[in-house]
């Protein structure tokens, strides 16, 4: 096996070097594998197989630690690999409060919040920004209601709660005031209070 090996590496270091190289090594590995070898040539044989034997022990000893490598990597960072696949795939979600809810209901939410948060929060004075994030949100609210308006999965939670009620005040009070007029600062207040409690339980 040692042989062979040496072969190998004599043949491969032959056909990359230089012609000046060539014969020292061409000599070096004839010494090698000829059957009538030299004392000196026995030693090297005799110290390959050592280094083989030696990488091999090494080679085994780490592959068969690597479950155990991987089983504590796995602890160190919850789930592992398996765990953070099955998470890419799993249509649910796991909230901050432990719920599991879908993910497609926690991301169109979570952007009503973004958005929301950002028209009511946008300087009036600034009109063509503030009808930029004021649409974001409309639209983003608009998103929200059609596909998760009244569904079971989600109508008892509290954030479909807050944000129903945030909604609501919002509309209720353009409805009566008119779609140009501003938004009180109180009304303001109580709408930015809903969505920062129905964030907490994302």
């Amino acid at each position: 096996m040692a042989a062979f090996t040496a072969a190998r590496i004599c043949s491969l270091a032959i056909s990359s070097s230089a012609d000046r190289s060539n014969k020292r090594l061409q000599s070096r590995c004839n010494a090698v594998l000829s059957f009538d070898e030299t004392s000196t040539s026995r030693r090297f044989l005799m110290q390959s197989a050592a280094v083989s034997a030696l990488v091999l022990l090494n080679l085994n000893g780490g592959l068969m630690s690597l479950p155990a490598r991987a089983e504590e990597k796995a602890k160190e960072e919850g789930e592992g690999l398996v765990g953070a696949l099955q998470s890419l795939f799993d249509p649910n979600e796991k909230t901050k409060s432990g719920k599991v809810l879908p993910k497609a209901y926690l991301k169109s939410a979570r952007e009503v919040v973004k958005t929301l948060r950002e028209s009511l929060e946008e300087d009036t004075k600034d009109m063509a920004k503030f009808r930029r994030t004021a649409d974001a949100a409309k639209e983003s609210i608009r998103e929200y209601l059609s596909g998760w308006r009244g569904q079971k999965e989600v109508v008892n939670e509290e954030s479909y709660a807050m944000l129903e009620k945030a909604i609501r005040s919002l509309a209720s009070f353009y409805s009566k005031a008119g779609p140009s007029a501003p938004l009180p600062k109180e009304v303001k207040t109580e709408i930015l209070s809903d969505l920062t409690t129905a964030e907490d339980s994302f």
